[in-house]
């Protein structure tokens, strides 16, 4: 059986090789008998490879479809994962979604038919959540660039390009990472903000004077543009739709996340390098404290790595509990009670996150988590009050 496994293999390799191959020619390139090449091809056919027969004095064999890619082998679990990856190659934010489509068709093309058809059963229509905004789109080209220097482990230059329109805050010493939640004003900022700048007036503070109305506008001076960023790249990952660069910045000496649609490579790459551990212990890890304001070399603390956990008891079913919780432990303690452990980015975000269940609640802990329940209830208290309309 190995020989003949083997054999078959090699039969597959040289019908790609050239369209046509007279079976004489088979039978002196794989050192068998003629007899023996027709059995093997109609092992092929068995196994749903349309190897079609050549009449004429010689005669022959071509491999009819799927001549541009090896032959190819799946089970019925491969084949549903791979049509299912490539019809949602539409969520992915990288601009593929045309040569998925085309991927698809082409390896049905080479599929035996039992599995062509459980794939053509498979039709899957992928729907992304809306955005306020259209979600950037990365060049497939500079994912191949990126991908390419993580690979080689060479160091990599490329061209940032600013935010443009409005973004969301970040945390964390990430590079426009966007998706991390922004502690709220007046609370800690999480660990490894940046502060704010010097240059920013203090709330209360007056305003600079206004420039005499005869002074003439000033020439705005040019801005040179930033020199390129050296970084050494290890990750290239994804994060809600979006893809980043996980990677060490040379020139800042720590650990940056880069978006991918804002970098353009530039040539040719740097020396290669030798990779350094990531902080966490793996890229999962790593990502997740970065987006959510945690120092990744601590580890994991509380519910899902949050950095602030907090207890209580909920007068509602598990059951629908569970049901708009995506994170977190919900143990049952009755029909119409149960305990819930889940995790924040502050104290008073876990609060908010709790009360929007519209229930009662009990507060087992921690004392700060009851704090925040305490500002928050002087704070929409004073919201609830009608305030005096002001005279014209």
């Amino acid at each position: 059986m190995p020989k003949t496994s083997a054999r078959l293999l090699s039969l597959l390799s040289l019908l790609q090789a050239r369209r046509d191959w007279p079976g004489a020619l088979l039978a002196e390139r794989l050192d068998v008998s003629p007899r023996t090449v027709r059995r093997d091809v109609d092992r092929l056919r068995e196994l749903g490879y349309p190897v079609v027969a050549m009449k004429g004095p010689d005669g022959g064999y071509r491999l009819d479809a799927g001549t541009e890619l090896p032959p190819l082998l799946f089970d019925d679990e491969q084949a549903v994962a791979l049509a299912v990856a490539l019809q949602i190659a539409t969520t992915t934010g990288a601009g593929i979604e045309e040569a998925a489509a085309r991927a698809l068709n082409t390896v049905r093309q080479v599929l035996p038919a039992r599995l062509r058809h459980r794939v053509d059963t498979l039709r899957v229509t992928a729907v992304d959540r809306p955005a306020i905004r259209p979600e950037p789109q990365v060049d497939s080209d500079v994912l191949m660039a990126i991908g390419a220097a993580v690979h080689g482990r060479e160091v990599l230059r490329f061209d940032y390009s600013p935010v443009s329109g409005p973004v969301r805050a970040t945390a964390g010493t990430s590079e426009g990472c966007e998706g991390t939640p922004a502690a709220p004003p007046g609370s800690a900022a999480p660990p490894g903000s940046a502060a704010p700048s010097a240059s920013a007036a203090p709330s209360g503070s007056a305003a600079p004077p206004a420039p005499p109305r005869d002074t003439p506008p000033q020439t705005p001076r040019h801005t040179p543009p930033p020199p390129p960023r050296r970084v050494e790249p290890h990750h290239l990952v994804t994060w809600g739709r979006r893809w980043y660069l996980v990677a060490w910045d040379l020139d800042r000496d720590d650990w940056r996340t880069f978006r991918a649609d804002r970098i353009t490579p530039r040539t040719p790459t740097g020396p290669r390098f030798p990779p350094r551990e990531l902080p966490g212990g793996s890229v999962a890890a790593f990502i997740t404290a970065r987006f959510r304001g945690i120092d990744a070399t601590q580890g994991p603390d509380g519910v899902g790595g949050w950095p602030c956990r907090g207890e209580v008891i909920l007068a509602l079913p598990a059951a629908e509990v569970l049901r708009h919780t995506r994170e977190g432990i919900v143990e049952e303690l009755g029909p119409d009670r149960c305990r819930v452990v889940l995790g924040s980015w502050s104290w008073p975000g876990l609060a908010a996150a709790i009360g929007r269940f519209d229930a009662d609640i009990e507060v087992i802990g921690p004392p700060e988590l009851a704090s925040a329940f305490a500002h928050l209830a002087t704070r929409y208290a004073a919201a609830a009050q009608p305030r005096a309309t002001p005279n014209p």
